[in-house]
């Protein structure tokens, strides 16, 4: 099984997390979220989304959501990406940026599935998930 952190600014992780506690019944297996509040070092949220990788690691990767690229959030889990067999972790690191509802419900509908099958789904899932209501859009 995947494991899947949601880095988002505080209290972004945190809300959308609770928002699959309540959807699901339960709080997912193997899902953390790990919420960036301003000002902090980013020595100690990067220290934070590490422990949060050991935490969901089972050996199968490790899924990032993320909620704006370029961001804090965003930064730190790129960085713990970048460090590869570096982080300790044994697993591949996937980041995606642009959280929404419909991304992470996607993840954890389908997280028995490969690291990279599952990430081509959360974006197909977001992306999806972005509609107008109340008059049909012409999709180019």
């Amino acid at each position: 099984m995947v494991g899947i952190i949601i880095v988002a600014h505080t209290p972004v992780a945190s809300a959308m997390l609770g928002f699959a506690e309540h959807t699901f019944g339960v709080l997912p297996e193997r899902v953390r979220a790990v919420d960036i509040p301003p000002h902090e070092d980013t020595k100690a949220s990067f220290d934070r989304v590490l422990k949060a990788a050991y935490g969901v690691n089972t050996g199968n990767g490790v899924l990032i959501l993320t909620d704006v690229m370029g961001a804090t959030p965003a930064n730190v889990a790129s960085k713990l990406e970048a460090l590869g067999p570096l982080s300790g972790l044994n697993a591949p690191v996937i980041v995606l940026a642009g959280l929404n509802i419909p991304m992470l419900m996607r993840c954890i509908s389908h997280r028995g599935e490969g690291l990279e099958e599952l990430s081509h789904k959360a974006l197909a899932g977001g992306q999806n998930g972005i509609l107008r209501l109340g008059s049909k859009v012409n999709q180019e």
